[in-house]
């Protein structure tokens, strides 16, 4: 019996209830991409503008955003422009601009409608066809590009697809650009424009994985050389778990082929076999059966995400989250290779690193939420600039890389790690926190009422950073803890005089708080928590 669908949500809540039984059903999503000519909010997050295929991420909807492009450049506000990295439209269109896609579903199909939209302007364009988000941000710089649009929604679930735009520099659009673009389309949305197909009248392709090789030899932050001497040279394994993304192919090219490096869910698989296609601790499963076993020397795991910007690393003892490889990855760089300049890291981020940073005589700069905030200590001419830039949710880059997070920059840096250091990385993370100290980070939150989202629940929140102030004191876990320092860049960091901390923000989309902590040993973890809801409970007058 054939099934019908009202719509595209509808359908994929029958496929995504059971992947393999119903992955027929992605013919049905496909005609929904295409015939569903409905207007949809445009707003442009933290890494692009995502939808549901089929419900908001349509064809028409792709059509009118790169529409919206367009109009954007033609205009040639002269904030926009410098934001851009250009003088005018015509610069643009001589430079050209980098499409392509992740491994999801109609993403060679919605590049093509974009492809044919710019070639119509008579700007030049090159097909990437599938590659990972840093392979764009190196690529723009290696051509001298105007522009990249990356149809990813990187982590989000099969049913999503994403729209990721990058200037010249190739780090994340800022709020100068993307604000545009969302006015126009959003103007355009509302005129009921129902346009139809374009195809471009011919595709010239680029390898980005070559001009990839090419940035990082030029760059010389991680030794791909030194790199490859070790593999080929030490007992060791590498297992490489790429969720079936974009990741897929792009080490072999990096380092050889060669039977010490495994790899895991390389097949074509929109679904990604029904899981959540992010570097979770429970995603690592495969990788860590792998590692475990492997009777060698050295061992090294990791999985990324599908568009290739955010890791999760194990060694088949530990796992180690972003929250301690940016650390170590901060000690490395300084006391083994020599390389100085600041230490940037979201607020939300553990203090490792400032314990390290503090013994080495580096600053840290701690910003908002959102790899974009990283940017200003990224830029060659930064007079503050990064030996290392990470975020607790997976995201890394360094000295002289690329201004988006790359998966393949923090795999590179882990096995030379492993190559200078002769350890294991759990070896070498134990080795820094025995002189550093340890440090245990974790993240919660509690939902609130929705008539709190936004402005309301920050009003509300703020009466935190009132309270308490340096100096001040509060019994968590049956201790009286004082506040050794308050940072406000994003919610309310309260840190205390051990080392220890809590921080609460508001989330901007949601009716949630959310509660990042960190305590300095396992066990009293949750009277950080205990004392986080504490006060947000008192904030909120509960």
């Amino acid at each position: 019996m054939e099934r019908e669908f009202e719509d595209a949500n509808s359908c994929w809540k029958t496929i995504l209830s059971d992947v393999i039984k119903h992955k027929e059903l992605l013919s049905e999503i496909e005609v929904f991409a295409r015939g569903n000519k409905a207007p949809s909010k445009i707003v442009f997050g933290t890494s692009g503008w995502r939808g549901e295929i089929g419900t908001d991420f349509t064809f028409s909807n792709v059509h009118i955003v790169t529409l919206a492009i367009i109009e954007m450049l033609k205009v040639q506000d002269s904030d926009v422009m410098r934001a851009m990295g250009v003088s005018d439209f015509e610069e643009v269109k001589r430079r050209g601009v980098i499409v392509g896609h992740d491994n999801r579903l109609l993403g060679r199909d919605f590049s093509m409608e974009v492809l044919g939209l710019l070639q119509k302007e008579g700007i030049k364009t090159w097909y990437a066809g599938e590659a990972p988000t840093p392979e764009f941000s190196a690529g723009i710089e290696m051509l001298n590009a105007a522009f990249a649009i990356n149809l990813t929604p990187s982590h989000n679930p099969a049913n999503y697809a994403g729209f990721k735009f990058n200037p010249s520099d190739g780090g994340p659009a800022g709020p100068e650009i993307t604000t545009k673009i969302e006015q126009i389309a959003n103007r355009m949305m509302a005129e009921f424009l129902q346009p139809g197909p374009v195809i471009p009248k011919g595709v010239e392709n680029i390898d980005l994985t070559s001009l990839y090789i090419r940035y990082v030899n030029e760059r010389k932050t991680v030794d791909v050389g030194r790199i490859r001497d070790f593999i080929g040279k030490t007992d060791c394994l590498i297992c490489i778990d790429n969720v079936h993304g974009a990741t897929r192919g792009c080490v072999q090219k990096i380092l050889g082929e060669t039977d010490k490096i495994v790899y895991l869910r390389t097949s074509d698989d929109y679904l990604f076999g029904g899981v959540a296609p992010e570097p979770s601790e429970r995603n690592m499963a495969g990788v860590e059966m792998t590692l475990k076993g492997s009777v060698s020397m050295l061992k090294l795991g990791v999985i990324m995400d599908p568009d290739g910007d955010r890791i999760r690393f194990s060694d088949g003892n530990v796992q180690i989250p972003m929250n301690y490889f940016g650390a170590m990855a901060l000690h490395f760089l300084c006391v083994h290779k020599g390389i100085s300049g600041v230490a940037v890291k979201s607020v939300g981020t553990s203090n490792l690193v400032n314990a390290i940073a503090e013994r080495l005589g580096v600053s840290v700069i701690e910003t908002k939420v959102g790899f974009k905030n990283f940017r200003p200590y990224l830029l060659k001419s930064a007079s503050q600039r990064a030996i290392i830039a990470f975020e607790e949710s997976d995201g890394i880059s360094g000295y002289n890389h690329t201004l988006e997070k790359d998966a393949l920059f923090g795999l590179l840096l882990a096995i030379e790690m492993m190559a200078v250091t002769g350890k294991n990385l759990s070896e070498y993370l134990k080795e820094i926190m025995d002189e550093f100290g340890y440090y245990y980070p974790d993240r919660s939150g509690i939902e609130v009422d929705k008539s709190l989202v936004g402005e309301p629940l920050v009003r509300k929140l703020s009466v935190i950073q009132e309270r308490y102030k340096k100096g001040a004191s509060l019994k968590i876990g049956g201790s009286e803890k004082k506040v050794k320092d308050v940072i406000t860049v994003d919610g309310t960091k309260l840190v205390f005089n051990d080392g220890s901390w809590l921080m609460i923000r508001p989330s901007g989309t949601e009716p949630k708080v959310r509660f990042y902590i960190e305590a300095r040993t396992e066990e009293s973890k949750k009277a950080v928590f205990e004392a986080a809801q504490k006060l947000t409970k008192e904030a909120l007058g509960a």
